[in-house]
């Protein structure tokens, strides 16, 4: 009976042992089939979850007749699972070695090198880099090929057709850092990435049909610039041609639209070509209308001329005796490039005989701050407003600062600096009845969505009446009739105005460096102008004044006159005598 009664006891209790363990699996399965259900099926598919990224395009850069000046490209790697690759046999994996080293160019030894060491490794491995920087073309080739253990990731790049025409304008984008409009211009340009998520297989190969997009990508906007590319690679061509002949460590030339102010044509030599920035010396990876300036020389005599004129101070016909050298008596110690006997000269014949001593004394007739202000109305000592990083705002000390050398020396460029870009802008004035529209470059910004940005301001500047303006031209005129380099800058059929400049640059000693800055800036048609021009040679060695320049001026103005098919002159000269 005892035997019995152990023997259902023990029965009883593996019953409810069973039972219990039963009750507790059975929990276990309604927890994991209803209660987590959805907690884990998510968990499970997050196991298997790839997220990747949707890469928003960069934007164009574009010029004004909408030819593409940088764009974006797009770069491949290709990566391997050896150990998927493997699998099929390892006479199978070099088979396909050789086809993926036949369109790379590693050759097929090359990659299953690459396999077996990765192999070797880890016998479970699931990424070896095959080939990075592929371009689509080898891309679209091995993406055919049957191997579903090579994979690719894409990575954007930036392309500049055309190489180094406007290459330092249109800048770069580095792992050392950015320039140029892609720097200022980030904003338009930069897409904004997105992001996709896929369902990844055992053998690491996404899932068909498993792709799922979480945020969608948006591209960046097209920058449309007010630059003829064929005018720029024009005058990046004849510059450097100029640049050879006279010896020049550098050079530049500006075009701009004379009613509008929109910049036609900016080139440095050296150029910078973006797609190889290594190959130019890193101080011309900016470019340096813009952000070095110097002193701008003879070229500011127009400026200080129309001031007189617009003040009533002077007329063409106001009359100097001139010496070779003149001391203002307060400190001030003038003297004119090259030794001459006292000439006799109108303020015409200052201009056309570039006298430092003869503007000296005509300039007195202003005050120091009335000829402060008039530049500061002409943009100089002012940033010219333009998308460039770096840009330089010159220097124009305050009037307290000036000591009587200062006083007179920036009648004629001597004790201020400015930028290329800053002089094009205060003859533009000149150019423009008398009245400064800011400079542009950039049209506008179009973003995907059809919407426009980074519209140029063009609030006008009065500087001096249309009639001062005009009559400053018709004196820079002389210098093209009747200069000494009127052969060289005169243009058949089209009156011209030009002034020169030879200006000797600081040796931040106090003192000068013995080469020169030589500089043309011209207006044409006299009669109803259409463009300003500018060129700047930089310590020119075979001609070390502006003749070194002039050459360089008539052939780019000549060009933009053809080109922009600018109707010829159709009047007179006025006659402003240069002597009395």
């Amino acid at each position: 009976m005892v035997g019995n009664k152990m023997l259902r006891r023990r029965t009883a209790v593996t019953v409810l042992a069973v039972a219990a363990t039963v009750a507790i699996l059975g929990a276990k399965l309604v927890d994991i089939q209803v209660v987590r259900a959805d907690d884990l099926q998510r968990e499970s598919v997050k196991a298997k979850e790839v997220s990747s990224p949707l890469l928003g395009d960069r934007g164009d850069i574009v010029d004004a007749n909408g030819t593409i000046m940088a764009t974006t490209i797009y770069t491949y790697t290709a990566a391997a699972s050896p150990s998927d690759a493997v699998q099929g046999g390892r006479d199978k994996m070099v088979a396909a070695a050789a086809k993926i080293g036949a369109i790379t160019g590693q050759g097929g030894d090359a990659v299953v090198a690459l396999l077996d060491g990765a192999l070797k490794d880890n016998p479970k491995s699931k990424y070896v880099l095959i080939k990075s920087g592929m371009d689509v073309a080898a891309f679209d080739k091995l993406d055919k090929l049957p191997y579903p253990w090579l994979t690719f990731t894409k990575k954007q790049a930036r392309s500049y057709p055309n190489g180094a025409v406007a290459g330092s304008l249109l800048g770069f984008l580095s792992q050392g850092g950015n320039s140029g409009l892609e720097d200022s211009e980030n904003g338009c340009l930069a897409g904004v990435d997105g992001e996709e998520t896929y369902q990844r297989g055992a053998d690491g190969v996404a899932i068909p049909g498993s792709t799922v997009v979480q945020k969608q990508a948006k591209d960046g906007g097209t920058l449309t610039l007010t630059l003829d590319s064929d005018l720029q690679w024009f005058a990046e061509q004849t510059l450097a041609q100029q640049v050879g002949a006279t010896g020049s460590k550098f050079g530049f030339v500006t075009v701009a639209e004379a009613k509008t102010g929109k910049i036609k044509a900016i080139a440095q030599w050296p150029a910078l070509d973006p797609n190889n920035i290594s190959a130019t010396d890193p101080s011309f990876w900016r470019l340096q209308p813009f952000t070095d300036p110097r002193e701008p020389g003879s070229t500011f005599k127009a400026l200080t001329a129309a001031m007189l004129i617009d003040q009533g101070k002077a007329t063409p016909a106001t009359q100097v005796l001139a010496p070779y050298s003149w001391k203002s008596g307060n400190g001030a110690d003038l003297h004119d490039s090259g030794y001459h006997d006292p000439l006799r000269l109108t303020l015409t014949g200052v201009l056309m005989m570039s006298s430092n001593t003869g503007m000296s004394q005509l300039g007195r007739a202003l005050s120091d701050q009335t000829r402060y202000d008039y530049l500061q109305k002409f943009g100089i000592g002012e940033p010219t407003g333009l998308a460039y990083p770096g840009e330089s705002d010159g220097l124009l000390n305050p009037v307290k600062d000036w000591d009587d050398q200062t006083k007179y020396a920036t009648m004629f460029g001597q004790g201020v600096s400015a930028t290329q870009l800053q002089m094009v802008d205060a003859y533009q004035a000149l150019a423009n009845g008398g009245t400064r529209i800011p400079l542009s470059m950039v049209e506008g910004c179009q973003h995907p969505d059809g919407s426009v940005t980074d519209v140029p301001n063009t609030k006008p500047t009065p500087v001096v009446s249309a009639q001062t303006a005009a009559t400053t031209l018709g004196m820079m005129e002389s210098i093209v009739t009747s200069g000494e380099l009127k052969k060289q800058l005169q243009i058949p059929g089209y009156r011209i105005a030009a002034k020169t400049g030879t200006a000797q640059q600081p040796d931040g000693k106090g003192g000068y460096l013995p080469s020169y800055y030589v500089s043309v800036m011209g207006v044409a048609p006299v009669d109803d102008p259409q463009y300003v021009v500018s060129v700047n040679l930089g310590f020119p060695t075979t001609i070390t004044s502006s003749a070194a320049a002039a050459p360089l001026f008539h052939t780019i103005m000549s060009q933009v006159l053809k080109t922009y098919r600018v109707k010829p002159s159709t009047s007179s000269p006025a006659d402003y005598p240069p002597y009395y």
